[in-house]
């Protein structure tokens, strides 16, 4: 069975770096607690979930389309701390040295990549495809798309609204010790609306920590007994003659902010990328340029275990090909 992991890079970095003390650095004292955070996080992913498949996503300091729409986009957050920033090109050496593609673009965030990828990964091979309007496509196998199973590891909610019977979201829980697995059902239980509806959601609750509005005065208990009702954002506002006046009011008054809080929260899943699967199954654990840079860090413990992980990977392949 093939399966895709897709790594949203700075939310992990951002993660190990807030949860490994700073006093961990490289011989020259250089700091490197984020990219071992994050190469530990790595090692588990593989050896927990098996990808034939792995690629890793990039923000751009650049502005995004979502700050063009709305300039105060994220605005109240503060500068990335220097001694984060300077590991990122540490990072991306390690993931290279992996083998593992890496996927940035201007103008878009890592979830818009992480959408498309996803998106494209998991559609239908050419060949399964009706040739006919009048014959009728028969039901998908799990081998009839290009891959058979999306797993995205980052630790942003947002990416929660792609989950669908073939991509499932793998979100730590409690600093880089504990992960949840989530599938359409999680996501019920976790956040009280279907996946296709987290954008309708927010739209209507709004997000603080990307700072945009939401409608005023509608919070989360409200949001999920329209959606529950109403199924989607655009449903609620076709029926407003059916809902108590306090409710019909803020919807109304703030219609503008519900749009735009809309077309913030989606995420885009038609970037103009170039998706190479082929690329995405050459990654490597254990050669040299990996076991070179973590003599370069100072990763001890990393390079056993990098080597521990290699050796359990060639012996997996030798037994499949039994």
């Amino acid at each position: 069975m093939s399966k895709l992991v897709l790594i949203d890079s700075n939310a992990i970095l951002h993660r190990a770096y807030h949860a490994l003390p700073k006093t961990l650095t490289t011989k020259s004292g250089e700091p490197i607690n984020a990219v071992y955070g994050f190469v530990s996080i790595l090692l588990r992913i593989i050896q927990d979930l098996k990808p034939t498949h792995i690629a890793c996503t990039f923000d751009r300091k650049e502005p995004t389309f979502r700050h063009k729409k709305f300039k105060a986009y994220q605005a109240q957050r503060p500068k990335m701390d220097e001694e984060l920033s300077s590991q990122f090109e540490k990072a991306k050496a390690v993931i290279e040295a992996f083998q593992i593609p890496i996927y940035e673009m201007a103008g878009y965030e890592a979830d818009d990549l992480i959408g498309t990828i996803a998106n494209q990964s998991v559609r239908v091979k050419e060949e399964y495809r009706s040739k006919s309007k009048k014959i009728p496509a028969l039901p998908f196998s799990r081998s009839s798309t290009l891959i058979d199973e999306v797993i995205v590891v980052t630790g942003d909610r947002d990416i929660l609204q792609l989950v669908n019977s073939k991509v499932k979201v793998y979100l730590p829980i409690k600093g880089l010790s504990e992960a949840k697995l989530f599938g359409i059902e999680d996501v019920v239980e976790k956040m009280g609306v279907k996946p296709s509806q987290i954008t309708d959601y927010k739209a209507l609750v709004g997000d603080p920590s990307d700072n945009y509005p939401g409608v005023s005065g509608i919070g989360p208990k409200t949001a999920e007994k329209l959606l529950s009702r109403f199924g989607t954002l655009d449903n609620i506002y076709k029926h407003l003659d059916k809902l108590d006046k306090s409710t019909c009011d803020k919807l109304e008054k703030y219609k503008e902010d519900a749009d735009i809080s809309y077309k913030l929260a989606k995420i885009v899943i038609d970037v103009d990328v170039d998706v190479n699967l082929q690329e995405m199954s050459n990654w490597q654990v254990d050669n040299d340029k990996v076991l070179d840079l973590f003599s370069q860090f100072g990763f001890k413990t990393l390079t056993k275990r990098v080597k521990d992980v290699g050796k359990a990977i060639v012996s997996e392949n030798q037994l499949n090909l039994l």
